[in-house]
Order: structure tokens, then sequence, then C-alpha cells
């Protein structure tokens, strides 16, 4: 696709649509005009920016500064139509999100704007404060004025507006964390950790709940636990990024007992500052997050305690490359 810039009406964008793809489908040519006119005209300085990551799994939250422009001079072709947006330092874990949220989130379209459950306003609320006050004490969403109701009818026509959220893994995964978080909360995660890394063969003394001195865990090997590799394993269940100060902690915790290595679960990641901490460490010191817990979890379900597993009941499911999984 040339220059949008010409294009003044949904019209105009399928019209270039139907010259640049005659072959394509009537409905995939559709899809991609309106997604196309939602990037050339829906879009606005103000409005914000949500990006799944699939790099990481996280998420991206910006704003954008200036709407749809098209640079011809960039090399790469699938570039050149863009926005501009200034993004928040830190990337969002999806730890953060709620699953209603995340649902919206996980929506079809590529490009699509997201009203259902109040969706702005909490996704303001994570930009600002990092973490989703959820539905419940929300002020309701403000009364479109009629220029955003037209505007709303015509992208919902086109199946821009709170898409159907897709069957992808990465939103199956999205409802385990979900799981994970309404019955492992607090200390209980720690007793997670503790069977996934008994499953993997640590033997493993959890300390009770309350104040840890930085120590959650203490496992090794051996019959006795005692053998090396040992480990002292901090575990915060917070949604939000950890920061220096619980890596450092973590590091003297390690030193304290004389441990050969330390492990961080941090369930809502760990800022950046942090990261260059570990990135130091990394022959002894490693971290978990949300979505490295959910890896090792499948990785050893068969070997967990049955109240575990009662707890978060799992299934195997194949499925084709490509193919969306029925659960």
């Amino acid at each position: 696709m040339g220059s949008l810039l010409e294009c003044n009406s949904r019209e105009d964008v399928r019209a270039a649509v139907d010259e640049a793809y005659p072959q394509a489908k009537p409905g995939t040519r559709a899809n991609f005009a309106g997604q196309l006119w939602a990037l050339r005209h829906g879009i606005k300085p103000g409005d914000l920016i949500v990006m799944p990551l699939k790099s990481d799994g996280q998420i991206a939250i910006g704003t954008c500064t200036a709407g749809y422009a098209y640079d011809a001079g960039e090399p790469d072709r699938s570039r050149r139509h863009y926005i501009a947006v200034t993004w928040t330092p830190e990337r969002m874990s999806r730890s953060v999100f709620k699953d209603d949220l995340l649902n919206t989130i996980n929506g079809a379209m590529t490009v699509f704007k997201a009203t259902r459950n109040n969706a702005e306003f909490r996704l303001r609320a994570v930009q600002d404060q990092g973490s989703d006050p959820g539905l419940l004490g929300v002020p309701a969403r403000p009364v479109p004025s009629p220029a955003e109701r037209a505007e709303e009818r015509e992208l919902d026509e086109s199946g821009l507006l709170d898409p159907a959220p897709a069957p992808t893994i990465e939103a199956i995964r999205d409802t385990i964390r979900t799981r994970i978080v309404e019955n492992f909360s607090g200390h209980k995660l720690t007793g997670l950790v503790a069977d996934i890394l008994t499953a993997l063969g640590y033997i493993c003394t959890v300390s009770p709940a309350g104040p840890d001195g930085g120590v959650d865990i203490l496992a090794g090997s051996g019959p006795l636990g005692l053998d090396s590799p040992t480990l002292v394993v901090e575990v915060k269940s917070e949604p939000t990024p950890v920061k220096t100060q619980v890596a450092r902690g973590l590091q003297g915790a390690v030193s304290s007992n004389q441990a050969d290595q330390g492990l961080l679960v941090a369930w809502g990641g760990i800022n950046s500052a942090a990261k260059r901490e570990f990135s130091q460490q990394r022959t002894r010191m490693a971290f978990w997050d949300a979505d490295d817990v959910l890896d090792k979890l499948f990785e050893v379900y068969p070997q967990l305690p049955d109240v575990t597993k009662a707890a978060l009941p799992l299934k195997l499911v194949w499925v084709l490359d490509g193919e969306p999984a029925a659960v």
C-alpha cells in the first residue's frame, strides 16, 4: 500500500486496497480497509496506544503524539505507515491486568478500539499507576458525544470496536495466569514455586508467612537438600515490577546463607534497573516472572502434588500450528 494521506474516507481506503490486492477475498479486503482507515483516521494525538509484544509477552503502553504519516524513503516497506507514540518507559507484565481487560487486549484484530469494561480508564490507570483498578469501583464510562457515537458505529460495522478475543495460546496462558492469581495469592505462590522446584529435583524448606529476611525458600540437592547447587528463593506475588532493592536484598541473602545461587520469582517482573543488576550476576542470580513460572509449571505439571493440581486443573491439548485451540 502506498500513502493513505489522500484518502479522506473509508471508501477511499477500500478503493486503494482493492487496487493493491485484486485477488484477495472480499472479506479480507474489507478487513484491511477497516484497519488501515482506523490507522489513517481513527487514532488521534492524546489517544492511548496499547501494544502486546510478541518478543517477551509484555505489554507496551504509550500516548499518540501525532497522527498518521507516511515515509516513502523507509527501506522497510512494512514500516512506511506510522503514527508517533511516546511510550511509557517500563513495559507492563500481563499479570498487571485483570482477566476481563486481558480478554479485551487479546482482541482478534491488530488495530481496534477498546471500550468494553471501561477499558480506557483502566488502561490509563495502568499507565499512570502501574496497576489495573478492575471493573468494580471505577467511574462509569462517560457518555460518548454524537460524533464519538457515529465513529463507534462505523468501527462496530467494520468489526473494529471491541472485537471478540482470539483463542490464541497467549489468551489461554492469560486464563491460567489469572487462575494462579486467584488461587495462589500472597504466600500461597511461594508454595506453588516450592512444588515446582521439588518437581525439578530440589528439596525445599519453605519459610512461614510473614517477614522472612529475604528468604522464602531454601532449596538444595541430595537426600538432605544440602548438596550443591543450594538455592535461596525470594517470591514476590505483587503484579507490579520489583525494584533493585529486592535484587540486592537477595544477593545479601545468598551470601549470608552461604548458598550457591539465588532465584527471585517476581510475578509482576522486574524493572529495567533490576534487570541490569541480574545481568551482572547471571552466573549466581536468576529471576522468573509470571511467564517463566507458567513455563516451568507446564514442564513439571504431571509431577506436582495432587492438591496443587486440584487447585489448578490443566489438561494438555495438541493442535496444528496456526489452528486455534478449542478449550
